[in-house]
């Protein structure tokens, strides 16, 4: 992966992954461009460096360094979660480029902004370089495993040689110890330290990039709702437009960005409602923590982890404001759950990933 680093979804699952491998006493190697953190104990970073001052070279040069690495090691098996290449296995956090262009560019209103953004993504020579990389490392015949029944529906509409039996799917899960409900007086305080009152309904959401993730329609929104319903948004991009959507249609006092959130628990459980109406979600981590931590949730047919929503809490059109008002309405005059119960039928977590890789490597020949 080009990262070692804990920061970032993808990040943070490679590392814990290797620390697993790892703890199991493999002999793991960590091959990436960079290394941002101490790297778990037993897992050796092999580090490539990042060259050349356009994102089309240093795409490439990881993808062509890294394959040559792994040549040279020998490994019984390499595990990808990049875009590289003559992998084992490779697990695909996200769907192929040109589903995730289909699908995101609707984030945009239409107009010369969203005309823009279309030529800038056809134009790139980085992007060229990403469809043909996502297209070569399938030619190794790698065992697939998608994060989503969403993302493995993409995989199968754009690559439709690739056999659905070699595809598994394994969701994320969360660390429920961390994420978990509130006693009532210990959520009481939580919203008093955040300023809500017992009275108020506080919808909150989270992501960083805020036209991706739909802060747009949440704050069309809020004049749908009645005055004692507040919108709280985690994350570290620039609100400066969003801020004066709010002034503009008369919620600004009712419409708070609170910048990057460490302790995102906190948030959940002082919360009533989380919602994501996000256009473009491989299987959002938010949505199942926020689960974790009591929350009632609402999402979109556009994220994975919409799986475990109820159908009606699921919205069609991450644009339609008046749906989601609708839905939010709805989901506040439901109870609080006491915590999420993970499906008996869904795989998930860590643990379906070791037994992969220790199947792969009993029935594989050694290298010599």
């Amino acid at each position: 992966m080009p990262r070692l680093s804990r920061y970032g979804g993808a990040e943070s699952f490679a590392w814990r992954f290797s620390a697993a491998l790892a703890g199991r006493g493999y002999d793991v190697d960590f091959i990436c461009s960079r290394c941002e953190t101490e790297p778990p104990e037993g897992v050796r970073p092999v580090v490539l460096g990042r060259f050349g001052p356009f994102k089309w070279f240093k795409v490439l040069h990881f993808a062509l360094k890294a394959d040559a690495a792994r040549k040279r090691g020998g490994y019984d098996l390499s595990f990808g979660l990049g875009k590289s290449l003559g992998h084992d296995i490779i697990r695909v956090g996200g769907g192929p480029q040109r589903n995730f262009w289909n699908l995101s560019i609707k984030a945009w209103p239409p107009g010369p902004q969203r005309f823009l953004k279309c030529l800038r993504r056809r134009l790139s020579p980085a992007n060229r370089i990403i469809q043909w990389l996502e297209r070569k490392r399938l030619e190794s015949d790698p065992l697939i495993i998608c994060v989503s029944d969403l993302v493995k529906g993409w995989m199968c509409r754009s690559f439709p040689q690739l056999d659905p039996e070699r595809i598994k799917v394994i969701y994320n899960k969360p660390d429920l110890e961390r994420f978990s409900p509130a006693t009532h007086d210990e959520r009481a305080e939580l919203r008093r330290a955040a300023g809500v009152a017992p009275d108020e309904v506080l919808v909150s959401t989270a992501g960083t990039n805020f036209a991706l993730k739909g802060v747009r329609t949440l704050v069309r929104m809020m004049p749908l709702l009645p005055a004692h319903f507040r919108l709280k948004v985690a994350g570290g991009r620039n609100p400066e437009k969003y801020v004066k959507l709010a002034k503009e249609l008369g919620v600004a006092d009712r419409v708070e960005f609170l910048g990057k959130v460490e302790d995102m628990p906190s948030l959940y459980r002082a919360s009533d409602i989380f919602v994501l109406p996000t256009f473009y979600d491989a299987c959002s981590n938010a949505v199942v923590e926020a689960l974790a931590c009591g929350c009632r949730v609402i999402s979109t047919t556009s994220n994975g982890s919409s799986i475990f929503l109820p159908e009606d809490m699921i919205l069609e059109d991450p644009g339609d404001e008046h749906g989601l008002a609708q839905k939010v309405l709805k989901a506040a005059g439901e109870p609080r759950t006491d915590g999420f119960r993970w499906p008996d039928d869904v795989e998930c977590g860590m643990e379906p990933y070791i037994d992969v890789v220790e199947d792969m490597i009993r029935k594989k020949p050694r290298q010599t």
